[in-house]
């Protein structure tokens, strides 16, 4: 029994990668001025990430990647005080930025490197997570396989590719050659993984006396680790069990509603449910909030205050299921037709096969399910915060009509509704993350000392997320004419400055070339437009 439960396990976690053979590495680099020996950003407005809010006008010098000084140069509306300005020298990189905002580099703690099934290869996808501003990912699976990834990421630390930062997290059992269904085999392989040069693992579920022996022996040797929890594990192994036996973060939000049942211990399926049938799958976890819980009861604060505890990070992931809430609007955003690859738009098409296509037979039913579910769900990462728990940001881009990059900056958006000030959610996106993957001492937020990476743009973002976006945010100019304003200027990673706006021309110029070798176009669901 033990063997068979492991099976049909692996069997799932390869299902919800089997996208991910392996795909074209990125070209060497090409973009990018620097790391200068000096770099200094003038008279900008900084949010620095912790939750402080924004000051300037401030000079920010920069020697290779490091930040050494940030001086305030004066006041708004001010003339910048020169003689408080840090001094350049003949070799000294200079940029003025005044009327500009600055921002820690995002980083996007559930972002797989995309896939065969979607037909991204990697330099696509990187250079619309850079566009967007993301310099640091956590790729949850390593599903072009572990060697692929570390090598990018050493070719990433060498700014030899223009890439995020990366950080690998094993599927628990990639690699295997045999079942892993007893602790001694779990812990062998947790070595294993970490000799290998993994930065962590990535659970799906398997028998409860794998999972403690596994997830208790990677925290034991120092790696972390992050948690989907299947349904097909989740009644005898839920967020509480896998917090308790020392797992750092939890993945979406399986698991946490089953933890928090009191008049049930399984979820209420349907009667003919079948897990592989993925409109079963996810039409039915839009029941599953409701099922909890409610809100503030004894059982719920106990929870959470329990989960407070272990210092445990919850990184929700709401944008990847938003589509269960309005389909349309997922299948319309404005970028697609510019910066969706077709190979990719096919993928995400309604289909029996492709993992997260489920539209079968979308309701407006199921769509008031999950508007219901969101809401409850937001309450509880929202009070979590509250309470001083670490919420993340991640997207899990290249399914369900999210793509890479805008769908991070949705991420932020939906944050914000959950009820995050925006300081709040700008620090969820760079400091919590940073501190959930052990590298707060390196980035997330704007100190001296840490490494350059920075997102730049020309409007602020606390007035409006939707200026992050690569289509920038509407508004209407002096001749009452549409406009768009926004966008992110430069992203900065390890002192080497991106023209933002030249990283997605350059997504645009891919995907232009795939149309015309396909001679395919963007056309709608059962429709020919």
């Amino acid at each position: 029994m033990l063997k068979k439960n492991f099976l049909l396990s692996l069997l799932v976690a390869m299902f919800a990668i089997q996208a991910y053979s392996q795909i074209m590495p990125a070209p060497d680099r090409e973009e990018g001025d620097g790391p200068y020996d000096k770099l200094i950003l003038r008279g900008v407005t900084l949010i620095d990430g912790t939750g402080a809010p924004p000051i300037g006008p401030v000079d920010i010098v920069v020697e290779k990647n490091r930040i050494t000084q940030i001086q305030v140069v004066g006041y708004p509306g001010l003339p910048i005080r020169e003689g408080r300005r840090p001094e350049a020298d003949e070799n000294t990189k200079e940029i003025d930025l005044e009327g500009h905002y600055l921002l820690p580099g995002f980083i996007d703690m559930h972002a797989h490197i995309g896939g065969t099934g979607q037909g991204t290869p990697a330099e696509y996808v990187y250079k619309l997570w850079m566009a967007h501003g993301v310099t640091t990912i956590r790729d949850p699976s390593a599903g072009n396989g572990l060697d692929w990834v570390l090598n990018e990421k050493k070719r990433s630390a060498a700014n030899q590719i223009t890439a995020p930062r990366i950080l690998a997290y094993t599927a628990f059992g990639q690699g295997s050659e045999e079942p892993i269904v007893t602790a001694d085999q779990a812990k062998a392989w947790v070595n294993q993984n970490k000799a290998k040069g993994a930065d962590g693992i990535k659970f799906f579920g398997a028998n409860p006396e794998v999972m403690q022996a596994a997830i208790s022996e990677n925290k034991r040797i120092g790696l972390r680790s992050a948690m989907h929890h299947q349904q097909l594990d989740v009644a005898r192994w839920n967020v509480l069990n896998s917090a308790r036996a020392g797992l750092t973060s939890m993945e979406h939000w399986y698991g946490l509603p089953e933890a928090l049942f009191q008049d049930r211990t399984i979820q209420d399926f349907r009667l003919d449910y079948n897990y592989q049938n993925e409109q079963h799958r996810f039409a039915e976890a839009g029941k599953l909030w409701k099922q909890a819980a409610p809100p503030y009861s004894d059982h719920w604060n106990k929870v959470m205050n329990e989960l407070l505890e272990l210092d445990f990070t919850l990184d929700p992931t709401f944008n990847i299921y938003e589509a269960n809430r309005d389909l349309m609007r997922a299948r319309r955003a404005e970028w697609h037709e510019t910066y969706t690859l077709p190979s990719l738009w096919r993928f995400y098409s309604p289909s029996r096969q492709s993992h997260g296509s489920y539209w079968f037979d979308w309701t407006t039913e199921e769509e008031l399910q999950w508007k219901e579910n969101y809401r409850l769900w937001m309450t509880f990462i929202n009070e979590y915060k509250n309470r001083g728990g670490r919420v993340t940001a991640g997207s899990d881009s290249g399914f369900i009509y999210q793509l890479y990059g805008f769908a991070y900056i949705r991420e932020l958006e939906l944050l914000r509704e959950a009820g995050f000030h925006p300081l709040e959610v700008i620090r969820s996106a760079t400091m919590f993350g940073a501190e959930a993957l052990g590298m707060e001492k390196e980035i997330g937020t704007v100190e001296v000392g840490k490494l350059a990476d920075f997102v730049i743009l020309e409007e602020n973002p606390l007035q409006n997320l939707k200026v992050l976006y690569g289509t920038g945010a509407i508004r209407v100019d002096e001749n009452n004419q549409p406009i768009r304003v926004g966008g992110v200027k430069y992203t900065v990673k390890d002192g080497v400055v991106y023209d933002a706006k030249k990283l997605l021309e350059d997504v645009k110029e891919i995907v232009d070339q795939h149309k015309a070798r396909e001679n395919a176009r963007l056309t709608q669901p059962g429709l020919d437009w």
